[in-house]
């Protein structure tokens, strides 16, 4: 059976922790592996992570839950961290605070990208399977759907028009991203930059990226990138311009503009 490696970077995230931990507890799908990559945060972090993890042997004793708290780099050395010690076939990251729509939503990916059909049959599985994503406000409560909708057909070439799937959304073949370690050059938007080379991995192998056509998180609109929001743009104007050319970047950024001044 495919497994989902679900990983959760925290740092003095008490506040926010228990939401996502329950979602991925309340998980109907039997095959999860949940990594909790805290950076020594000095909040009660780690200890809801440990009464999460005892909670989890009684209600959900399928799912496997790793609390891993030292310091660290930052976030995406986290993520780096979470990346190696990955041991499922996929793996998402889901920031503290996030959660996913429904208990069902784990199952109904799988189902949809038939990924557990694909395993048996012996064939290759998809590089990347994507879906939409939620905004909730800082209590959970529903805002609305993400401005930038998932595409129909996904490739490495779309994200010239924005990051068109949440990082929330982007369920990576674990093989392949372990080969697309973030770069820890950029400090706030390395995760377009892992997505890009994720997919360009795929691409070359002859994988597809698979859409599932429903919401498959819930998360908050607050993060790193928003609250360093300016340092963010230039960095995914870097990144931009490393993948798809300066030229390209250019009217891209043009037309962006150009909208914003339509829509008012």
């Amino acid at each position: 059976m495919i497994k989902f490696t679900v990983v959760t970077i925290t740092f003095n995230a008490g506040r926010v922790l228990q939401r996502t931990v329950n979602s991925v507890l309340q998980q109907d799908y039997p095959c999860i592996e949940h990594l909790i990559i805290d950076g020594a945060s000095k909040d009660n972090t780690v200890a809801l992570a440990q009464d999460y993890r005892e909670r989890s042997l009684k209600e959900a004793p399928s799912h496997v839950v790793t609390i891993v708290s030292e310091p660290d780099k930052g976030l995406y050395d986290a993520m780096n961290k979470g990346l190696r010690l990955a041991t499922g076939h996929y793996i998402v990251y889901m920031n503290a605070g996030d959660c996913y729509p429904q208990p069902t939503t784990l199952g109904e990916i799988a189902a949809k990208a038939h990924l557990n059909e694909l395993e048996a049959e012996g064939q290759p599985l998809p590089a990347v399977v994507y879906g939409d994503t939620d905004w909730m406000d800082n209590e959970g409560n529903y805002l609305r759907g993400r401005r930038l909708q998932a595409p129909p057909q996904l490739t490495w070439r779309s994200f010239r028009h924005g990051m068109l799937v949440c990082h929330q959304a982007f369920y990576a073949r674990t093989d392949i991203a372990r080969q697309c370690p973030y770069d820890l050059h950029y400090r706030f938007s390395a995760d377009v930059d892992w997505c890009i080379r994720v997919m360009k991995k795929g691409q070359q192998a002859g994988l597809p990226l698979v859409n599932v056509h429903q919401v498959v998180a819930n998360y908050q609109r607050e993060g790193q990138s928003t609250e360093h929001h300016r340092a963010s743009l230039i960095e995914r104007f870097h990144i931009m311009c490393h993948h798809y050319g300066l030229p390209s970047t250019l009217f891209m950024h043009a037309w962006f503009v150009v909208r914003a001044v339509i829509k008012r």
